[in-house]
């Protein structure tokens, strides 16, 4: 196994205080700086000084281009700025997501579907946005999705894409276990359906919690994988908690013949979204500009052909998020809103007679009126939503008392801020001692021991991510034939609730 080398030095940025090394990349590290002016914490991503050829710039240069024109979306992180370092490296300032990303969340932690489904929406609509924008990210995968401070996911490292134009191209850095067959022959060829593989690729990792052609314990090789995308049927994720309609999203999706998968990522999105529906979840908005299709909900448990879910339908309002238990987004101002009568769930209070319609006259007299009429949509519909909130919070006090679980509660509820939603910190003081035998010996110390912690390591490699193991103690050995002349480790604290440390330790010997 190569070992990884050590973090290059930080730059000395003229207004920015660097703080640590947030992560070690083939062809630039990542760093934690302090801007000064405007004070906050911010990622500055720095190409290697032995990677300076013209090639490697024209990427650096076109990653910062295309991050600028898509940092206006939500699940897309934010560029601040792009410059030269004193020493000649280029460099990225980008917005610092300061929670664990999904790299470090899928093999450590069970997600739940409901929240699968959310973030799988959430970057189907960031895909779509880069689409429309003329551009392929051709890498998507766990390690290039962060977290947000606010827990949104948000997709990086746009440094092999493409425009959709152009569409194949070399694929150097691609990551093979998330890459679709089309970009793995000898004269590779992609377009949107190829990120809409990854995409697919990657929320089926976060169920299974392993790369979707991995065999646990088998051989996990680049020659093996690569047969298995473009000959082997896909797995089951293996959780009994995932509903055919999913399993079978993530078929189409995942197609081999890039033909028969979804059209476009919102087309995916709208799939999942129907999902969700079906599952009586909150259906998660896609963020993306003059989109104004809506969902039906089904049936619990299905009844909805998943193949036909990107249909159009007539015009169907979706039951509010917040009226379901949604508490993750309360200030979202939210179209008409119906309520089915036959769904279960509290009795709503008929609205008073003179509350405000939530519907407005369809025509005006003159085109001259667009203005007005914009302007009173917006102040109907925000009329409409102080109403609803008003019968939504009477028919949840009537109803306190029941200790019946709502569908979604147990993904969907939050509260205030309690000692067990804490940031789970770093092992600290992370050392290696070499033995006679070449093998190196790692210890750390948990800075915040709690009861039944355990740690999850790995071997950092150049190519590839690193394969985790759990360790119930502070310490762990790496074998003479895998230490070589330098090895380097990662490591995070992971509590009894699953949680673990929100960036991991590294440390080399």
């Amino acid at each position: 196994m190569t070992a990884r080398r050590a973090a290059s030095a930080p730059p000395t940025l003229p207004g920015y205080e660097h703080l640590r090394t947030l992560g070690l990349g083939g062809f630039a590290d990542v760093f934690l700086y302090r801007q000064e002016l405007p004070r906050r914490e911010v990622a500055v991503k720095v190409l290697l000084a032995g990677s300076l050829d013209d090639e490697l710039r024209e990427r650096f240069q076109t990653e910062a281009n295309l991050m600028a024109q898509l940092s206006h979306h939500p699940s897309i992180v934010t560029i601040y700025q792009a410059a030269f370092a004193a020493d000649g490296r280029p460099y990225l300032v980008m917005e610092y997501c300061s929670r664990a990303g999904l790299a470090e969340r899928y093999r450590a932690e069970r997600i739940s579907v409901a929240e699968v489904l959310r973030i799988g929406v959430r970057l189907a609509s960031a895909v779509e946005t880069a689409h429309r924008a003329g551009i392929l990210h051709r890498d998507i995968k766990p390690a290039n999705v962060l977290t947000t401070d606010f827990g949104w996911p948000a997709l990086t490292d746009f440094g092999i894409a493409a425009t959709t134009g152009h569409g194949g191209g070399a694929t150097v850095g691609m990551s093979i276990p998330w890459s679709p067959p089309e970009l793995l022959a000898d004269h590779p060829r992609g377009d949107e359906r190829s990120d809409v593989y990854s995409l697919a690729a990657t929320l089926y990792s976060l169920l299974a919690g392993r790369t979707p052609f991995e065999i646990p314990g088998g051989q996990n090789g680049a020659q093996q994988l690569v047969a298995r995308i473009e000959r082997a049927p896909l797995p089951p994720t293996g959780r009994e908690d995932v509903p055919t309609q999913l399993q079978a999203v993530l078929d189409r999706a995942m197609s081999k013949v890039p033909q028969v998968r979804y059209a476009s990522a919102a087309d995916l999105g709208r799939a999942l979204q129907q999902v969700e529906a079906d599952l009586r979840l909150p259906v998660t908005p896609l963020d993306l500009l003059d989109d104004p299709v809506a969902l039906e909900p089904g049936p619990v448990g299905g009844g909805q052909d998943v193949a036909d879910a990107t249909r159009l339908r007539s015009i169907v309002a979706i039951p509010d998020a917040q009226a379901a238990g949604d508490q993750e987004d309360p200030t979202r101002v939210r179209g008409p809103v119906t309520v089915d009568a036959q769904a279960p769930g509290p009795a709503f209070v008929a609205p008073a007679a003179d509350a405000v319609p939530l519907t407005l006259p369809v025509e005006l007299p003159e085109e001259e009126a667009d203005e007005q009429r914009r302007g009173r949509l917006v102040a109907a519909v925000a009329s409409g939503v102080v109403v609803l909130a008003a019968i939504i919070a009477i028919a949840l006090a009537a109803t306190s008392g029941s200790t019946d679980p709502q569908p979604g509660d147990s993904d969907f509820q939050q509260g205030p801020a309690t000692a067990a939603q804490e940031v789970v910190p770093a092992p600290r003081s992370v050392e290696g001692k070499r033995g006679d035998d070449g093998s190196v010996v790692f210890t750390w110390v948990n800075p915040d021991p709690q009861p039944d912690d355990t740690y999850l390591w790995g071997i950092l490699t150049v190519t590839g991510e690193p394969e985790l193991a759990v360790v119930p103690d502070p310490t762990v050995a790496v074998p003479a034939d895998q230490a070589g002349d330098e090895v380097c480790i990662e490591v995070s604290i992971v509590r009894a609730d699953r949680r673990s440390s929100a960036k991991p330790a590294e440390a080399c010997a």
